[in-house]
């Protein structure tokens, strides 16, 4: 039996349709939380030009569109919800596959001031920051103090960097021990939130040294 294309039933299946590239542009957001013009160029354009019906697509969700042309970014955030408790957030799916432990929540701290250093003097939507493994250690080795060994701090750098490396926030260390910080850091956590972390750390940090000080002077 062959429907017939006018039927109220074929009329509802058309109009239901979701285009291909909009799916391929929300499961692309759904799995990675972000798209970038750089890297998936044809995505971010559809992302950019379709954003209303990409934004239907995901409100059942509890998710929404955001775009930073600047930067060459669209990427997730969970939709606040006005009758329920701001703390809700966190428990979304999304949220809670990208949630951080405190090591890796330091660390993005201390790259997004390096990557806001870099957009104040190469400007806003430059290319992405390069930086050197070197150059992070030492602050890294300040909050969360030294190991006894150069190569043990540099290992646990590595490994947060890796780890980094799978919210997309970071691009792989080279041979030349640097790495480029992606643009995406920039909408990754509140500033004051990263600024409030790096203090704690800061304080954490000068007590443990303000202990080990004691403990010698009683040694001695």
């Amino acid at each position: 039996m062959v429907s017939d294309p006018s039927s109220p039933e074929q009329v509802v299946a058309d109009d239901a349709y979701t285009p291909r590239q909009i799916k391929d542009a929300a499961l692309e957001l759904l799995k990675f939380g972000l798209l970038e013009a750089a890297s998936k160029p044809n995505l971010y354009r559809t992302a950019t030009a379709q954003r209303a019906d990409i934004a239907r697509v995901l409100e059942p969700l509890d998710l929404t569109l955001k775009i930073d042309e600047l930067r060459g970014l669209a990427y997730l955030v969970v939709v606040p919800s006005a009758s329920e408790s701001t703390d809700d957030e966190w428990s979304h799916p999304l949220v809670r596959r990208q949630r951080m432990n405190l090591e890796q929540s330091l660390l993005v701290a201390i790259l997004r001031q390096q990557f806001v250093a870099h957009e104040q003097e190469a400007g806003v939507g430059s290319a992405e920051a390069l930086v050197s493994v070197e150059d992070i250690l030492p602050q890294v080795q300040t909050y969360l103090g030294s190991l006894g060994s150069d190569a043990l701090e540099q290992k646990r750098l590595r490994n947060l960097l890796e780890q980094l490396k799978g919210y997309g926030l970071v691009s792989e260390v080279d041979r030349n021990d640097q790495f480029h910080i992606r643009p995406i850091i920039a909408h990754l956590a509140n500033p004051e939130n990263l600024t409030s972390l790096l203090h704690a750390y800061r304080n954490a940090a000068s007590r443990r040294g303000a202990g080990e000080g004691l403990a010698q002077d009683d040694g001695a």
